[in-house]
């Protein structure tokens, strides 16, 4: 594949990809969504949870049956699956309906993510891998700057199905247009797909995000009994990845203390970084006169630092190492999310754009970092694996985010009746898991700083 045609499947395969950060879109339009369905602040959560369970808990599976079937197969799959979600959610009746057409674009998006970083690799050569891997983040953090900014606009002209609309045309030219992607190693190919391992997962990670909701609703009985089935489930899915000849992961990489610390940090970075997604557009609506356009513009500030952060991402890769970009990436993000908590009732608009630009940096490096890692950590016939673990972290922080946080934010403000008071104690939360971890990764410094 000639140079000039590897980059035009390169941005084609981007344009699929950034379907996905899109969906930030969809924050600006929460305040639209819940008072078109005459819903209270926290039902909100369940836009986010349906659409990320099916995302997380799928992206695994599909990610090593692209190993086996041809990632491409998958990808071209995803796009078509979530260009029919969008048309279902924006023409959503009930919110019942918007829920489910949400969980089908669930499963379309993990198909699409779960395949992007093993296709982007396998385009160009191995030594090109951290600025190929580089390129693909920048893309799809271009999405999700964009998406806020867009959705904002969106709403205003067209109302919260404006943000579903766009996305058509966006999943189906590079549906239409991508032709001769790599294929899977020949090897994998006659491997079987570990179904039994797939449905565990998916039924562990279902059952700890309902113990976080029950948790949240006072219901701690139930709550008790969901979080034990997810032990469960859990327990069951490493006995059988331990015993299954060709496993979804191999959970030998998992012997390796950083190795196991990157993966937290990853899934625990995303989960304190959808605190601005989640609260920053119902405090941009009640305490600042902007409207949906420049509070969209305002909210794509984390996005947009995320696009800094990619494209500077494979450059620190190669001057720092990929270990210190991660310290520099928990060390960026914990100060803009302390930043935004301290924000007050009127803050000033370079105030907002700084804090959200800083964290949306640390959080673009770190991506790029961990992606190298662990694509890296992985042989290449399980390049699919790979990026889908990496992308399974990062949703998995943003699905315990959405329940988690809002848990937060609905104890600290006294069921929201003293907004401010929550914004701020939740996001102190936030920039507390970044920085803890900074600290627990220096603490390894002998083995994390000399990479």
């Amino acid at each position: 594949m000639t140079d000039r045609r590897a980059v035009a499947q390169a941005a084609l395969l981007g344009l699929g990809s950034a379907t996905v950060p899109f969906d930030a879109s969809v924050n600006i339009a929460f305040p639209s969504i819940t008072g078109s369905f005459g819903l209270p602040i926290d039902a909100i959560q369940w836009v986010v949870i349906c659409y990320m369970l099916a995302h997380s808990s799928l992206m695994l599976a599909f990610g090593r049956m692209g190993d086996l079937a041809g990632y491409a197969l998958v990808f071209r799959l995803g796009l078509a699956c979530v260009a029919v979600a969008f048309t279902l959610c924006a023409v959503a009746p009930v919110y019942e309906w918007l829920l489910a057409a949400r969980a089908l674009q669930g499963v379309g998006a993990a198909l699409t993510l779960s395949c992007g970083p093993a296709l982007i690799t396998s385009l160009f050569a191995e030594e090109h891998r951290a600025r190929a891997l580089g390129a693909y983040a920048t893309m799809m953090a271009l999405g999700g700057a964009l998406g806020p900014s867009l959705g904002g606009l969106l709403v205003q002209e067209f109302g919260w199905p404006g943000v579903f609309w766009f996305r058509v045309p966006i999943a189906l030219i590079p549906l239409l247009l991508l032709r001769d992607l790599p294929a899977p190693p020949r090897a994998a190919v006659r491997e079987p797909f570990d179904a039994i391992g797939a449905v565990l997962l998916a039924a562990t990670l279902v059952a700890l995000l309902l113990a976080l909701n029950r948790a949240g609703r006072g219901d701690t009985l139930l709550a008790v009994i969901l979080a034990a089935v997810a032990l469960f489930g859990l327990a069951a899915f490493i006995q059988r990845e331990r015993s299954f000849r060709a496993p979804m992961l191999p959970l030998g990489v998992f012997r390796s203390f950083d190795f196991s610390l990157l993966n937290l940090l990853n899934a625990l970075v995303n989960l304190a970084g959808f605190s601005a997604l989640l609260l920053v557009p119902y405090f941009l609506a009640r305490h600042t006169s902007l409207g949906p356009l420049l509070g969209g513009f305002v909210l794509a500030m984390g996005p947009t630092g995320g696009v800094i952060g990619s494209s500077l991402g494979a450059r620190a890769v190669g001057r720092l190492g990929a270990y210190p970009t991660v310290l520099l990436a928990c060390a960026l993000a914990a100060a803009g999310l302390l930043w935004t908590a301290n924000w007050g009732a009127s803050p000033p608009v370079w105030s907002m754009v700084g804090s959200l630009l800083l964290q949306g940096i640390g959080t673009g490096l770190l991506q790029v970092a961990y992606l190298d890692i662990v694509t890296g950590a992985l042989p290449r016939e399980n390049r699919g694996v790979a990026g889908s673990l990496a992308n399974l972290t990062r949703t998995l922080g943003v699905v315990l985010g959405a329940a988690g946080l809002t848990l937060i934010f609905t104890i600290a403000s006294d069921g929201a009746r003293d907004f401010l008071a929550g914004f701020r104690v939740t996001f102190l939360f936030a920039a507390s898991l970044p920085a803890l971890l900074l600290l627990a990764a220096i603490s390894r410094r002998g083995p994390w700083l000399l990479r």
